[in-house]
Protein backbone atom coordinates (compact mmCIF):
# COMPACT_ATOMS: atom_id res chain seq x y z
CA UNK A 1 0.00 0.00 0.00
CA UNK A 2 1.54 3.14 -0.58
CA UNK A 3 2.11 6.10 2.30
CA UNK A 4 0.04 8.50 3.06
CA UNK A 5 1.26 11.64 4.11
CA UNK A 6 -0.04 13.31 7.51
CA UNK A 7 1.41 16.57 8.33
CA UNK A 8 4.97 16.20 8.86
CA UNK A 9 4.48 12.42 9.16
CA UNK A 10 3.94 9.82 6.81
CA UNK A 11 1.94 6.78 7.45
CA UNK A 12 3.35 3.23 6.43
CA UNK A 13 2.22 0.04 5.82
CA UNK A 14 3.50 -3.41 6.18
CA UNK A 15 7.05 -4.13 5.40
CA UNK A 16 7.57 -0.49 3.60
CA UNK A 17 6.66 0.82 8.01
CA UNK A 18 9.97 -1.55 9.09
CA UNK A 19 12.10 -0.09 5.99
CA UNK A 20 10.94 3.90 7.16
CA UNK A 21 11.62 2.99 10.76
CA UNK A 22 14.92 1.34 9.92
CA UNK A 23 16.48 4.17 7.71
CA UNK A 24 14.85 7.04 10.49
CA UNK A 25 16.60 5.40 13.59
CA UNK A 26 20.43 4.95 11.14
CA UNK A 27 20.25 9.05 9.79
CA UNK A 28 18.95 10.07 13.10
CA UNK A 29 20.77 10.30 16.48
CA UNK A 30 18.87 9.29 18.85
CA UNK A 31 20.26 9.06 22.20
CA UNK A 32 17.89 5.92 23.64
CA UNK A 33 14.94 4.19 22.14
CA UNK A 34 12.01 3.33 24.09
CA UNK A 35 9.18 1.07 23.25
CA UNK A 36 5.93 1.85 25.51
CA UNK A 37 3.65 -1.52 25.99
CA UNK A 38 0.86 -3.57 27.96
CA UNK A 39 1.22 -6.91 29.40
CA UNK A 40 -0.36 -8.51 26.41
CA UNK A 41 1.62 -6.49 23.11
CA UNK A 42 4.77 -7.48 25.20
CA UNK A 43 3.68 -10.71 25.10
CA UNK A 44 1.76 -10.89 21.50
CA UNK A 45 3.33 -7.83 19.63
CA UNK A 46 6.56 -6.77 20.96
CA UNK A 47 8.86 -10.31 19.69
CA UNK A 48 6.80 -9.74 16.08
CA UNK A 49 8.54 -6.03 16.43
CA UNK A 50 11.91 -7.19 17.31
CA UNK A 51 12.29 -9.70 15.08
CA UNK A 52 10.94 -7.70 12.20
CA UNK A 53 13.36 -4.45 12.71
CA UNK A 54 16.92 -4.86 11.47
CA UNK A 55 19.90 -2.87 12.28
CA UNK A 56 21.58 -2.49 15.94
CA UNK A 57 19.38 -0.38 17.67
CA UNK A 58 18.71 -0.72 21.24
CA UNK A 59 15.33 -1.07 22.76
CA UNK A 60 14.35 -0.14 26.26
CA UNK A 61 10.74 -1.28 26.95
CA UNK A 62 8.28 -0.03 29.39
CA UNK A 63 5.29 -1.57 30.58
CA UNK A 64 1.74 -0.35 31.79
CA UNK A 65 -1.30 -2.23 32.46
CA UNK A 66 -3.93 -2.53 29.63
CA UNK A 67 -7.36 -1.17 29.52
CA UNK A 68 -8.91 1.93 29.71
CA UNK A 69 -9.44 2.43 33.44
CA UNK A 70 -5.41 2.99 32.94
CA UNK A 71 -5.39 5.46 30.80
CA UNK A 72 -4.68 7.62 33.68
CA UNK A 73 -1.91 10.62 35.20
CA UNK A 74 -0.70 7.73 37.30
CA UNK A 75 -0.15 5.53 34.90
CA UNK A 76 2.05 8.81 32.96
CA UNK A 77 3.95 9.26 36.06
CA UNK A 78 5.20 5.20 36.23
CA UNK A 79 6.35 6.13 32.33
CA UNK A 80 7.89 9.45 32.83
CA UNK A 81 9.84 8.32 35.69
CA UNK A 82 10.79 4.73 33.90
CA UNK A 83 12.42 7.09 31.15
CA UNK A 84 13.82 9.40 33.91
CA UNK A 85 15.47 6.38 35.53
CA UNK A 86 16.88 5.01 32.39
CA UNK A 87 18.32 7.65 31.65
CA UNK A 88 16.33 9.52 28.51
CA UNK A 89 16.90 12.84 27.12
CA UNK A 90 15.59 15.54 25.00
CA UNK A 91 16.77 13.52 22.14
CA UNK A 92 15.19 10.13 22.99
CA UNK A 93 12.55 8.55 20.66
CA UNK A 94 9.73 6.61 22.31
CA UNK A 95 7.99 3.98 20.49
CA UNK A 96 4.26 3.42 21.09
CA UNK A 97 3.30 -0.14 20.47
CA UNK A 98 -0.19 -1.26 21.21
CA UNK A 99 -3.86 -0.04 21.37
CA UNK A 100 -5.72 3.36 21.48
CA UNK A 101 -4.43 3.38 25.36
CA UNK A 102 -1.01 3.05 24.54
CA UNK A 103 -0.98 5.78 21.49
CA UNK A 104 -2.96 7.96 23.54
CA UNK A 105 -1.43 8.04 26.49
CA UNK A 106 2.37 7.51 25.21
CA UNK A 107 1.83 10.45 22.59
CA UNK A 108 1.07 12.74 25.90
CA UNK A 109 3.81 10.99 27.81
CA UNK A 110 6.40 12.16 24.74
CA UNK A 111 4.78 15.54 24.28
CA UNK A 112 5.21 16.80 27.85
CA UNK A 113 8.42 14.96 29.14
CA UNK A 114 11.53 17.51 28.77
CA UNK A 115 8.52 19.68 27.20
CA UNK A 116 8.80 17.08 24.46
CA UNK A 117 10.95 14.17 23.01
CA UNK A 118 9.87 12.47 19.58
CA UNK A 119 7.29 9.30 19.31
CA UNK A 120 6.20 7.31 16.89
CA UNK A 121 2.63 5.26 16.76
CA UNK A 122 2.59 1.10 16.07
CA UNK A 123 -1.22 0.51 16.69
CA UNK A 124 -1.70 -3.13 17.38
CA UNK A 125 -5.83 -2.98 17.32
CA UNK A 126 -7.83 -1.97 14.88
CA UNK A 127 -9.49 1.23 16.70
CA UNK A 128 -5.73 2.62 16.83
CA UNK A 129 -5.02 2.03 13.21
CA UNK A 130 -8.12 3.45 11.87
CA UNK A 131 -8.78 6.31 14.39
CA UNK A 132 -6.57 6.45 17.61
CA UNK A 133 -3.04 6.67 16.28
CA UNK A 134 -3.66 9.00 13.59
CA UNK A 135 -4.44 13.02 13.53
CA UNK A 136 -2.20 14.01 16.62
CA UNK A 137 -4.63 13.72 19.37
CA UNK A 138 -2.69 12.48 22.41
CA UNK A 139 -3.82 12.66 26.09
CA UNK A 140 -5.34 10.65 28.96
CA UNK A 141 -8.46 10.97 31.45
CA UNK A 142 -9.53 12.65 34.40
CA UNK A 143 -10.81 9.90 36.41
CA UNK A 144 -13.58 8.57 34.45
CA UNK A 145 -14.05 11.36 32.15
CA UNK A 146 -12.83 10.86 28.69
CA UNK A 147 -10.02 12.83 27.48
CA UNK A 148 -9.95 15.55 29.64
CA UNK A 149 -5.84 16.27 29.42
CA UNK A 150 -4.14 16.18 26.49
CA UNK A 151 -2.30 18.02 23.71
CA UNK A 152 -2.64 17.99 19.75
CA UNK A 153 1.19 16.95 18.54
CA UNK A 154 2.03 14.93 15.78
CA UNK A 155 4.14 11.66 15.73
CA UNK A 156 7.49 11.42 13.62
CA UNK A 157 5.63 8.20 11.79
CA UNK A 158 3.10 6.19 11.97
CA UNK A 159 3.27 2.31 11.14
CA UNK A 160 0.45 -0.08 10.11
CA UNK A 161 0.88 -3.33 10.34
CA UNK A 162 -2.27 -5.68 10.24
CA UNK A 163 -0.06 -8.79 10.91
CA UNK A 164 -0.76 -7.63 14.83
CA UNK A 165 -4.73 -7.55 14.37
CA UNK A 166 -4.19 -11.85 14.39
CA UNK A 167 -3.16 -11.41 18.06
CA UNK A 168 -7.54 -9.89 18.81
CA UNK A 169 -10.39 -11.34 19.22
CA UNK A 170 -13.87 -10.64 17.22
CA UNK A 171 -14.87 -8.29 20.04
CA UNK A 172 -11.37 -6.00 19.89
CA UNK A 173 -12.10 -6.06 16.06
CA UNK A 174 -15.66 -4.77 16.39
CA UNK A 175 -14.84 -2.57 18.41
CA UNK A 176 -12.85 -0.80 15.69
CA UNK A 177 -15.20 -1.35 12.87
CA UNK A 178 -17.47 0.75 14.64
CA UNK A 179 -15.19 4.01 14.03
CA UNK A 180 -15.05 2.59 10.29
CA UNK A 181 -18.66 2.66 10.06
CA UNK A 182 -18.23 6.06 11.66
CA UNK A 183 -16.59 6.97 9.01
CA UNK A 184 -18.97 6.46 6.17
CA UNK A 185 -21.05 8.28 7.97
CA UNK A 186 -19.88 11.80 8.33
CA UNK A 187 -18.01 12.01 5.27
CA UNK A 188 -19.00 9.11 2.36
CA UNK A 189 -22.22 6.92 1.60
CA UNK A 190 -20.37 5.17 -0.67
CA UNK A 191 -18.18 4.24 1.58
CA UNK A 192 -21.13 3.47 3.80
CA UNK A 193 -22.51 1.01 1.65
CA UNK A 194 -19.56 -0.72 1.22
CA UNK A 195 -19.10 -1.45 4.38
CA UNK A 196 -22.44 -2.76 5.23
CA UNK A 197 -21.61 -5.41 3.34
CA UNK A 198 -18.92 -6.83 5.38
CA UNK A 199 -20.12 -9.87 7.37
CA UNK A 200 -16.85 -11.06 9.39
CA UNK A 201 -14.13 -9.58 11.22
CA UNK A 202 -11.78 -11.30 8.60
CA UNK A 203 -12.96 -8.72 6.22
CA UNK A 204 -12.27 -5.60 8.11
CA UNK A 205 -8.46 -5.68 6.69
CA UNK A 206 -9.55 -4.70 3.62
CA UNK A 207 -10.82 -1.08 4.52
CA UNK A 208 -8.22 0.02 7.04
CA UNK A 209 -6.47 2.19 4.43
CA UNK A 210 -9.60 3.99 2.95
CA UNK A 211 -10.82 4.69 6.56
CA UNK A 212 -7.13 6.21 7.47
CA UNK A 213 -7.22 8.50 4.25
CA UNK A 214 -10.40 9.36 5.20
CA UNK A 215 -9.92 10.70 8.63
CA UNK A 216 -6.46 11.67 7.63
CA UNK A 217 -8.24 14.00 4.91
CA UNK A 218 -10.41 15.43 7.74
CA UNK A 219 -8.04 16.47 10.00
CA UNK A 220 -5.47 17.89 7.36
CA UNK A 221 -8.34 20.28 6.59
CA UNK A 222 -8.18 21.12 10.28
CA UNK A 223 -5.86 19.66 12.11
CA UNK A 224 -6.88 21.88 15.96
CA UNK A 225 -10.34 20.84 16.16
CA UNK A 226 -11.59 24.04 14.75
CA UNK A 227 -14.55 22.89 12.46
CA UNK A 228 -14.44 20.20 10.36
CA UNK A 229 -12.40 17.96 12.55
CA UNK A 230 -15.53 17.99 15.18
CA UNK A 231 -17.37 15.67 12.69
CA UNK A 232 -15.57 12.82 14.20
CA UNK A 233 -17.09 13.22 17.18
CA UNK A 234 -19.95 11.67 15.66
CA UNK A 235 -21.81 8.95 17.88
CA UNK A 236 -19.33 10.50 21.04
CA UNK A 237 -20.99 12.47 22.85
CA UNK A 238 -23.47 9.94 23.91
CA UNK A 239 -20.86 6.89 22.82
CA UNK A 240 -18.30 8.48 25.93
CA UNK A 241 -21.22 9.19 28.55
CA UNK A 242 -21.53 5.46 28.33
CA UNK A 243 -18.80 4.05 28.64
CA UNK A 244 -17.87 6.48 31.25
CA UNK A 245 -20.72 5.10 33.10
CA UNK A 246 -19.68 0.99 32.39
CA UNK A 247 -16.35 2.17 34.07
CA UNK A 248 -17.93 3.62 37.06
CA UNK A 249 -20.54 0.91 37.75
CA UNK A 250 -18.27 -2.31 38.42
CA UNK A 251 -21.30 -3.97 38.96
CA UNK A 252 -22.15 -4.04 35.10
CA UNK A 253 -19.40 -5.47 32.20
CA UNK A 254 -17.27 -2.79 30.84
CA UNK A 255 -17.65 -1.70 27.41
CA UNK A 256 -15.51 -1.43 24.93
CA UNK A 257 -14.89 1.80 23.36
CA UNK A 258 -16.32 1.38 20.18
CA UNK A 259 -18.93 -0.74 21.75
CA UNK A 260 -19.97 2.63 23.62
CA UNK A 261 -19.34 4.61 20.13
CA UNK A 262 -22.23 2.33 18.61
CA UNK A 263 -24.79 2.45 20.87
CA UNK A 264 -23.73 6.54 20.75
CA UNK A 265 -24.11 6.21 16.94
CA UNK A 266 -27.67 4.97 17.02
CA UNK A 267 -28.73 7.09 19.66
CA UNK A 268 -27.63 10.36 17.75
CA UNK A 269 -28.68 9.21 14.58
CA UNK A 270 -32.36 8.90 16.02
CA UNK A 271 -31.59 12.53 16.94
CA UNK A 272 -30.38 13.81 13.38
CA UNK A 273 -33.83 12.82 12.69
CA UNK A 274 -35.69 14.51 14.80
CA UNK A 275 -33.35 17.65 14.43
CA UNK A 276 -31.58 17.70 11.11
CA UNK A 277 -33.34 15.88 8.77
CA UNK A 278 -32.09 12.72 8.41
CA UNK A 279 -34.48 10.78 6.79
CA UNK A 280 -36.32 7.66 8.49
CA UNK A 281 -35.07 5.11 5.91
CA UNK A 282 -31.63 6.30 6.40
CA UNK A 283 -31.98 6.19 10.57
CA UNK A 284 -33.27 2.59 10.23
CA UNK A 285 -30.31 1.09 7.83
CA UNK A 286 -28.12 2.83 10.23
CA UNK A 287 -29.68 0.91 13.41
CA UNK A 288 -30.20 -2.24 11.54
CA UNK A 289 -26.45 -2.23 9.80
CA UNK A 290 -24.56 -0.98 13.61
CA UNK A 291 -26.93 -3.60 15.55
CA UNK A 292 -25.67 -6.59 12.76
CA UNK A 293 -22.55 -6.46 14.46
CA UNK A 294 -22.86 -5.08 18.39
CA UNK A 295 -25.29 -6.69 20.51
CA UNK A 296 -28.00 -4.64 22.51
CA UNK A 297 -27.30 -3.00 25.81
CA UNK A 298 -29.87 -3.02 28.56
CA UNK A 299 -30.54 0.62 30.13
CA UNK A 300 -32.53 1.22 33.07
CA UNK A 301 -34.49 4.65 33.83
CA UNK A 302 -31.20 5.18 36.43
CA UNK A 303 -28.08 4.15 34.06
CA UNK A 304 -29.97 6.52 31.59
CA UNK A 305 -30.41 9.72 34.04
CA UNK A 306 -26.76 9.18 35.17
CA UNK A 307 -25.43 8.88 31.49
CA UNK A 308 -27.28 12.23 30.77
CA UNK A 309 -25.72 14.10 33.86
CA UNK A 310 -22.41 12.78 32.58
CA UNK A 311 -22.59 14.88 29.48
CA UNK A 312 -22.35 18.22 31.04
CA UNK A 313 -18.48 16.79 31.52
CA UNK A 314 -18.08 16.06 27.74
CA UNK A 315 -14.66 17.92 26.74
CA UNK A 316 -16.73 19.44 23.12
CA UNK A 317 -18.84 21.21 25.61
CA UNK A 318 -18.95 25.21 25.12
CA UNK A 319 -20.15 28.28 27.35
CA UNK A 320 -22.58 25.56 29.49
CA UNK A 321 -24.26 23.61 26.40
CA UNK A 322 -23.71 20.35 25.39
CA UNK A 323 -23.22 19.90 21.32
CA UNK A 324 -23.89 16.91 19.21
CA UNK A 325 -22.74 16.17 15.85
CA UNK A 326 -25.65 15.34 14.12
CA UNK A 327 -26.25 13.83 10.36
CA UNK A 328 -28.11 15.38 7.18
CA UNK A 329 -28.23 12.34 5.33
CA UNK A 330 -25.45 9.55 5.60
CA UNK A 331 -22.16 11.24 4.40
CA UNK A 332 -22.91 14.78 5.22
CA UNK A 333 -22.69 15.59 9.00
CA UNK A 334 -23.29 18.78 10.72
CA UNK A 335 -21.61 20.54 13.83
CA UNK A 336 -22.48 22.60 16.83
CA UNK A 337 -26.61 21.04 17.02
CA UNK A 338 -28.34 21.39 20.48
CA UNK A 339 -30.28 18.92 21.64
CA UNK A 340 -33.40 19.34 23.93
CA UNK A 341 -33.19 17.45 27.04
CA UNK A 342 -36.58 15.50 26.16
CA UNK A 343 -34.98 13.95 22.90
CA UNK A 344 -31.84 12.33 25.01
CA UNK A 345 -34.51 10.09 26.84
CA UNK A 346 -36.13 9.48 23.77
CA UNK A 347 -32.98 8.40 21.57
CA UNK A 348 -32.84 6.01 24.73
CA UNK A 349 -36.17 4.52 23.98
CA UNK A 350 -35.44 4.23 20.58
CA UNK A 351 -32.09 2.19 20.54
CA UNK A 352 -34.59 -0.17 23.40
CA UNK A 353 -37.34 -0.34 21.07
Amino acid sequence: MESITSFSAQIHFNYMGYEALEDLLKRTNYSSVFILVDENTREHCLPIFLASIGGKTKFEVVEIESGEINKSISSCMKVWNALSEKGSDRQSLLINLGGGVITDLGGFVASTFRRGIDFINIPTSLLAMVDASVGGKTGVDLGLLKNQIGVINQPKMVLIIPKFLNTLDKRQLNSGFAEMLKHGLITSEPYWRTLKQVDSAEQFEDHIYDSIVIKNEVVRQDPREKNLRRILNFGHTLGHAIESYFLENTERDTLLHGEAIAIGMIMEAFLSHQLTGLGINQLVDIKETILKHFDKVDFDDKAIHAIINLLKYDKKNSHGSVYFVLLKRIGEAQIDNRVPDDLLNQAFSYYKE
